[in-house]
């Protein structure tokens, strides 16, 4: 306690924050092994069949499912992108995608801007923050699009750890919903062609994919160098 304001010392704030956050993911994590509902994220037959069953409220749930996966990750990213496509077929699906992941990707963002550092470094793994530390010292926008562009680099988490950094609010919506617009679009298709029984086309996009995702697996580590010297130019600059 500051003895001339009254007032808690920063570092006992810190602390109370990190309680508070530990409380919250902690009881979220008990909530939905407790009530299987983890499992049931994981079953897409069972999400189709609960989605279709709200009638007009599937919207509002299906929304919902994408912000929880962003902020606590208890669902593949790619299992609900795909799944909004099958369900509400290209355009609503691309809508719905992007209103749930732009919501979840606020949600996070703020998150690590109130609770700080100690709490985003209970929540991101170690490597993935030690990969990606050099973000919070990076003013412009055109990396971390690439980041949300490419396929294979944990988004999620780097809406996380973007909230420590120096991006403003409105500079990181802007650029985390453009840059994951194309493997939203991706997704969402590939599920409204599965949808609509359309092989050869599912068979072409699905090509496509694997062969992006398997030139930025080979090229990763490739990638990341050339993105951290992009930054360290940018950032003598």
């Amino acid at each position: 306690m500051d003895v001339e304001t009254g007032e808690p010392r920063p570092r006992n704030r810190i602390w109370f924050k990190l309680l508070l956050l530990a409380v919250f993911v902690g009881g979220l994590g008990a909530l939905l092994y407790a009530s299987g509902w983890i499992q049931f994220f994981f079953d897409q037959a069972r999400l189709t069949r609960f989605l279709e069953s709200l009638g007009m409220w599937s919207f509002a749930g299906f929304i919902l499912l994408q912000v929880i996966q962003v902020i606590a990750a208890p669902i593949p990213g790619e299992l609900s992108g795909f799944l909004g496509g099958y369900l509400y077929g290209p355009f609503l699906g691309v809508l719905l995608n992007t209103i749930g992941l732009t919501i979840g990707s606020i949600i996070a963002f703020q998150l690590s801007r109130t609770f700080g550092r100690p709490a985003v470094n209970r929540l991101v793994d170690p490597k993935t923050m030690a990969r990606f530390d050099f973000l919070l010292h990076h003013k412009g926008g055109f990396l971390v699009f690439l980041l949300f562009l490419l396929p294979g680099f944990p988004k999620d988490y780097l809406c996380y750890i973007l909230g420590l950094g120096h991006l403003s609010l409105f500079e990181f919506v802007v650029i985390g919903a453009s840059g994951r617009l194309l493997g939203t679009l991706m997704l969402t298709f590939g599920g409204s062609f599965l949808r609509q029984q359309k092989y050869m086309e599912l068979s072409l996009l699905a090509g496509a994919a694997v062969v992006i995702v398997f030139l930025v697996l080979i090229y990763k580590d490739t990638l990341e160098r050339w993105l951290k010297v992009l930054h360290e130019k940018r950032r003598r600059k």
